[in-house]
């Protein structure tokens, strides 16, 4: 009889688990609904690391189950935050444009409030009108549509096009690189119509819910990047347990072979590509409301490369593997960067974790790749290999009279 898909993925249940009482504990400690023992901005910090744990888990089902290393996947993490980051400025603009033309003598009409949003949102980059790209920054469903939409058209596009020609292997590693650095550059330049350099800010402040104070938005928010990762890795535990996940690790492993059996290998890598994408892009609608603040330089190609090295260090090829490695790589950089790691005096030289914390990242890179390619999550391994076999009461070999466990017959 064919087991049920948790009696055959036990982590799911696991991780589901964890991660729940993991939320309830952060809320418990939290200053809006518990004893204060975390701030707010911590809270903050543990949201945003759970958003990146399921750009990670994206990153991981494209390179360690499809054996598709992208270097682009942080660009369509950014484009979601961009997509939701237009709205939350136009709606909150909006808002300051009318309290003050409030004590105007005659009612504002609509167009002198939308003059005067737009001279609030571009006056900063020497413009006084709405780009086209604006013209659905006013609905939120809009918005929050185009969060999926344009960055999975432009995965869609750039992977048929990609596929089709049959670029693998590093060839088109450096393509998604290239295409994350051609939007980025683009997005520099101020008649982009994402406000250029400066790109978008006051993210953190909520339209509608000027009366909700931060510490309460901030667990909020914790609590929909924790729904959201629960989500995304059980749809993808699911995804990689059927005959779709088979097919894409035969396509890791052989690609030649798997398309001479038949299967669509373009069509395949389509799907994935366009998919982890999605997920990217619903990761950084949740991340950059928290970070308050988005702008070019989050879609540099180091950003992609720096998730490349949180899904190595994990273990890519298992999905929790990700999840570690996204949170622990995060956390920690958080420490090391923003000045909790204290200096150590040699004498001659005072090492400041601020400077060193790149060098040590790709020193740990480094290590993992030659001396642990499983990453942190291959502890598990070790610990499953130390338990006894359970074979059920099967011969221990290909003899009769081997013996056989004692404990499958009790």
């Amino acid at each position: 009889m064919t087991r049920s898909f948790l009696a055959r993925n036990p982590s799911v249940l696991w991780f589901v688990l964890i991660l729940s009482l993991f939320t309830l504990g952060v809320t418990l400690l939290s200053e809006a609904y518990g004893v204060a023992l975390v701030s707010t901005s911590f809270v903050k910090t543990l949201g945003m690391t759970l958003c990146l744990c399921l750009v990670a888990l994206a990153m991981d089902l494209i390179w360690g189950y499809a054996g598709i290393l992208s270097l682009g996947h942080m660009a369509f993490f950014a484009l979601g935050g961009y997509m939701i980051g237009m709205w939350l400025m136009y709606a909150r603009t909006e808002d300051i444009v009318i309290a003050a033309l409030a004590n105007e003598p005659l009612p504002a009409t609509a167009q002198e409030i939308r003059n005067g949003i737009a001279a609030q949102i571009f006056g900063v980059v020497g413009g006084s009108d709405l780009p086209a790209v604006w013209m659905f920054a006013h609905s939120l469903p809009i918005q929050l549509a185009l969060v999926v939409l344009v960055p999975g058209v432009l995965a869609l596009v750039f992977g048929w096009l990609a596929f089709r020609s049959r670029v693998t292997g590093v060839y088109l590693s450096i393509l998604t690189q290239a295409m994350t650095l051609a939007l980025a550059l683009y997005l520099f330049q101020n008649d982009s119509g994402l406000r250029g350099n400066n790109g978008l800010s006051g993210l953190q402040n909520i339209p509608g819910l000027d009366a909700v104070g931060q510490d309460r938005l901030s667990v909020w928010f914790f609590w929909a990047s924790a729904l959201a990762l629960g989500l995304g890795y059980v749809t993808l535990a699911w995804v990689v347990s059927g005959k779709f996940g088979s097919v894409i690790r035969a396509i890791r492993d052989d690609e030649a072979r798997v398309r001479f059996l038949g299967y669509s290998v373009e069509g395949y890598k389509l799907f994935v590509f366009t998919l982890t994408a999605v997920i990217a892009a619903i990761a950084g609608a949740l991340y950059y409301p928290q970070a308050g603040i988005i702008n070019p330089a989050e879609l540099a190609p180091i950003a992609s490369i720096y998730l490349a090295v949180w899904v190595a260090i994990g273990g890519r090829g298992r999905l929790y593997g990700a999840v570690i490695g996204a949170a622990f790589v995060s956390l920690l950089s958080s420490w090391f960067t923003g000045g909790r790691a204290p200096q150590i005096d040699l004498g001659f030289y005072t090492i400041n974790w601020v400077d060193w914390w790149l060098v040590l990242l790709g020193v740990a890179f480094v290590a993992v790749t030659l001396f642990a390619p499983k990453g942190i999550g291959g502890l598990f391994d070790l610990v499953q290999g130390l338990r006894r076999p359970d074979r059920k009461g099967a011969a221990l070999g290909p003899d009769d009279s081997s013996l056989q466990e004692k404990e499958a017959r009790e």
